[in-house]
């Protein structure tokens, strides 16, 4: 096995540029998946999983627009040129620094339909009913992402609502030059669109049944008509009028529960988001119905005890500490994370030092943990993937971390007939039934059951991080249940291992849940020594997964933003 083991990295000043320059020796090139180099620019950068999205923010910028102005039009962009992920079917969390270092985050995830109940997704006898809750239109929420993008704009935003539309729909109507990705992505589930919205169906399929190819140009005029109206209305171009018509009209045709009086009912909300301190920095991130701030500030504060950064990039001992902290913080996701407009979240008691030291309690250096012994913790005086992530950061060092989702690939893989856009499958993140694994192999109990209205929980995890009190680090990724621990490293291997943004981003990656009790990584992940030790230990090491699809920024000392897109995606970043 190749070795991968960095040695101990510092974050250095070159002199004459102000940037942070790391040494790595050739023989530790084998920590990385790519030698991808990050974009550096001056005025404003944005990281998005499509470079004609990215380039579409850079725009915005370049005409004076903020980081908000900026989100919300390669948010409508990503809709047309992404449609794997990027939607106006779905949702998603924002989480926001001003220019002044306020800090604030949005909720746009979807809800529960009001004819929703608990036992939707169950058989006569108390069995899930398979795939009802993943494919199709029952497994829909009501979508959040427009009115997410609304009301960002309404309450940062600085340039006209119609000019931050503009870009997607002349995308839409003009065409999208396919890449590889894509023309590969709806290939794949040409079958799957036919037998969801009709043999007969004109969206994301060609009519003689042929593949699309590299270098096609796309062209999706209803969905254009769709923008146009959410360009000339607002919220109430998608969730009253002809739009809302024609998804009503979807649902009703497929055997789906949304209504007319859903979606005049949806709001998203703006919430207090998490903020932490680790070491000399201070962490951003999004609070329930996202679990993943209060997951991530958990493994953060876990982590910090321990010299990482002695130890060694992904060395035995840094990945056991990291893998057990992963496990008991995924043994409270399940427990009692859920909607806190539903249920009481103990937040702060789970990020309490006193608590985190009873969890931690159990730990055992020379042995692995064994999850079947590892619950949720108890709270004193407690009242009973596929996804899309972009940042941005305006000349002000505004800063906009975004994550939006449809949760699987092309959601539920239903199209509006006439909407032209793809309906999530969110439905599938709520606990179907207590015990039983969602899609990404999550368990989910009471706190995430299916109440009419309510959000289902989320792994979305958009962070900023600040440095001495300054904007240091934009970071998210989509990825399910993997989110969580993938942001968690990449951060750890920017403030412990002294990686650059992009190497960061490359590093390669390891994930573990709870349950299943197992490890993934990506190749070549652990050097010999650090898998010897791992295995001695008793971890059940699974190889060959992907991890992460980062989009990040970092703030370098002299005021350089470096753009670090993932070289596991067609992931771009632009700057000027």
């Amino acid at each position: 096995m190749a070795a991968c083991k960095t040695s101990k990295q510092t974050p250095q000043i070159k002199k004459g540029d102000g940037l942070f320059q790391l040494f790595v020796e050739d023989e530790n090139q084998d920590a990385f998946v790519s030698d991808k180099a990050g974009v550096f620019n001056e005025h404003g950068m944005v990281a998005s999983a499509h470079e004609e999205a990215s380039k579409v923010g850079v725009e915005i910028l370049k005409k004076g627009g903020n980081a908000a102005d900026a989100s919300v039009a390669t948010f409508f962009a990503l809709a047309v040129v992404h449609p794997f992920a990027g939607n106006l079917g779905g949702g998603g969390f924002a989480v926001i620094r001003d220019a002044d270092g306020t800090p604030s985050s949005l909720d746009f995830r979807e809800k529960a339909p009001l004819k929703a109940h608990r036992d939707m997704y169950l058989d006569e006898n108390g069995d899930v009913i398979k795939g009802l809750s993943t494919r199709g239109h029952l497994a829909s929420g009501v979508p959040g992402a427009v009115d997410g993008m609304v009301q960002l704009h309404q309450e940062k935003g600085t340039m006209s609502w119609k000019s931050l539309l503009q870009p997607a729909i002349d995308l839409a109507e003009k065409g999208v030059v396919l890449t590889e990705g894509q023309a590969r992505g709806m290939n794949r589930y040409r079958d799957t669109f036919r037998e969801i919205n009709g043999e007969d169906t004109p969206y994301y399929v060609k009519a003689d049944g042929s593949d699309f190819e590299t270098g096609e140009v796309f062209i999706q005029k209803d969905l254009a008509e769709s923008l146009k109206r959410i360009q000339k209305e607002g919220a109430d171009g998608f969730y009253k009028g002809k739009t809302a018509d024609l998804l009503v009209k979807e649902m009703e045709s497929g055997g789906g529960i949304i209504s007319h009086e859903d979606l005049e009912k949806y709001d998203a909300v703006w919430r207090e988001p998490i903020v932490k301190d680790y070491k000399n920095y201070n962490i951003i991130s999004m609070p329930p119905p996202s679990s993943g701030g209060v997951a991530l500030l958990q493994l953060m504060k876990l982590t910090e005890p321990y010299p990482i950064d002695e130890w060694g990039f992904n060395s035995g001992k840094t990945a056991q500490v990291m893998i057990e902290a992963e496990r008991r913080v995924y043994a409270d996701r399940s427990k009692w994370l859920g909607d806190a407009d539903f249920v009481k979240v103990p937040v702060k008691e789970l990020m309490s030092q006193p608590y985190l030291q009873e969890r931690w309690a159990s730990f055992d250096p020379s042995k692995a943990s064994l999850s079947s012994e590892i619950d949720g913790g108890d709270v004193p005086y407690y009242e009973s993937d596929q996804t899309t992530h972009f940042s941005v950061v305006d000349k002000n060092k505004m800063a906009v971390s975004i994550t939006t989702t449809l949760n699987g690939a092309f959601g539920s893989k239903v199209v509006v007939d006439g909407g032209g856009f793809f309906m999530n499958n969110e439905m599938d993140d709520f606990s179907v039934k207590p015990g039983v694994p969602n899609m990404f192999g999550l368990i989910g109990n009471k706190a995430n059951e299916i109440q009419p209205g309510k959000r289902m929980l989320s792994s979305m995890t958009p962070t900023i991080v600040e440095k001495d009190g300054e904007l240091f680090v934009v970071a998210g990724t989509p990825g399910g249940s993997t989110i969580i621990t993938s942001v968690y490293q990449t951060l750890l291997n920017v403030l412990e291992h002294g990686m650059s943004m992009q190497q960061a981003v490359n590093a390669r990656k390891f994930h573990h849940q709870w349950l299943p009790d197992k490890t993934y990584t990506e190749e070549s992940t652990f050097d010999t020594e650090a898998l010897q030790y791992l295995l001695s230990a008793g971890y059940e090491i699974e190889i060959g997964r992907r991890l992460g699809r980062m989009d990040c920024i970092m703030v370098h000392p002299n005021g350089t933003l470096e753009g670090a897109s993932d070289p596991r995606g067609e992931n771009t970043s632009v700057g000027y």
